[in-house]
């Protein structure tokens, strides 16, 4: 029972990540864009999280610059792609190469020091003392945001609130929105900004909670799962956080099963949770025909938005 709860406890910490990240790319997929520098941004989230950190020592100021780095990057492929109507798909790869590149040089000094100020746990009162599963309630405020706040927020906002209803519209028919008078670009800016910034806070959340050091490559692809989440989850928030919280728990198989001493190779244990990205985006399209009427991407995904001059 211990090694369960202990498996499930790295699930959390590992989904966590992810759930943050797929969170705010869905913010942007239903507004119609793709952003697919995700992993750049978590990269350079993480590592000026760490600058911050240690300049400052306090991790909650290592947060609110990975969210202002996140923003400002996220805000630099927002003005390419939405104000400029350039190509979604080519500015979201040169965004990752960008950052990976640029969160290298600028964490070369910190790279393999362990950060100065790091978050605790927060331990929920009474549930906490709970034996065995006591441990699920004493966890990372990460952990909290990106499983129980963030997704219940995220649902209100896009479903239940005028808001959701105009950035979907926004998504899904840009002409009809722009119609009755709901600017476009404005709205998709702005889900690509605050997606951004979700996704530099999934970095900050790896580098001063998950794993307290800075390390060249320590992202691995963990922003490209996150935007297969997306999809995965079909576009929404609360599923984003269950699917990222199943993609944790593989994660952790490849450390738990290495940890134990299973008798699988090292990089067959490594490789499963990019063996499980690509399972999961086959299997229920291939055993649920239907689901893909129901999770379908947003109409316009992707695609530029020109008003038409009269």
């Amino acid at each position: 029972m211990t090694l369960w709860i202990s498996l499930v406890l790295h699930a959390l910490a590992y989904g966590s990540i992810l759930a943050l990240a797929a969170q705010g790319e869905v913010l942007a997929e239903r507004a119609g864009v793709i952003n697919l520098g995700v992993e750049g941004l978590m990269a350079l989230g993480a590592v000026t999280a760490v600058l911050a950190a240690d300049a400052s020592t306090s991790p909650w100021l290592g947060c609110l610059a990975s969210l202002a780095v996140g923003a400002g990057g996220a805000l630099v492929l927002g003005l390419a792609t939405v104000s400029g109507s350039a190509s979604q798909t080519l500015c979201g790869i040169a965004l990752t190469f960008l950052g990976l590149g640029l969160s290298a040089v600028i964490g070369h000094d910190v790279a393999g020091l362990p950060v100065s100020a790091t978050f605790t746990s927060w331990p929920v009162p009474g549930l906490s003392q709970v034996p065995v599963i006591g441990a699920l309630f004493n966890q990372s405020p990460f952990v909290y945001l990106a499983f129980g706040i963030l997704p219940v927020i995220g649902h209100v906002i896009l479903f239940r609130t005028r808001l959701g209803l105009s950035l979907r519209a926004v998504g899904e028919n840009p002409g009809a929105a722009d119609a009755v008078g709901i600017p476009v670009k404005k709205y998709r800016l702005c889900a690509v900004v605050a997606g951004g910034a979700l996704a530099g806070l999934a970095g900050a959340d790896m580098t001063l909670s998950v794993m307290p050091v800075w390390s060249e490559g320590m992202i691995a692809g963990r922003g490209w799962i996150a935007v297969a989440l997306v999809i995965f989850c079909g576009y929404r928030p609360v599923l984003a956080a269950v699917s990222s919280l199943l993609f944790g728990l593989v994660m952790s198989l490849s450390f738990f099963g290495q940890a134990q001493g299973w008798p699988v190779p090292s990089p067959i244990l490594n490789m499963t949770p990019y063996l499980g990205t690509i399972l999961f985006m086959i299997i229920p399209a291939l055993l649920l025909p239907g689901l893909r009427r129901v999770m379908a991407a947003p109409a316009a995904l992707g695609v530029p938005y020109f008003r038409e001059e009269r």
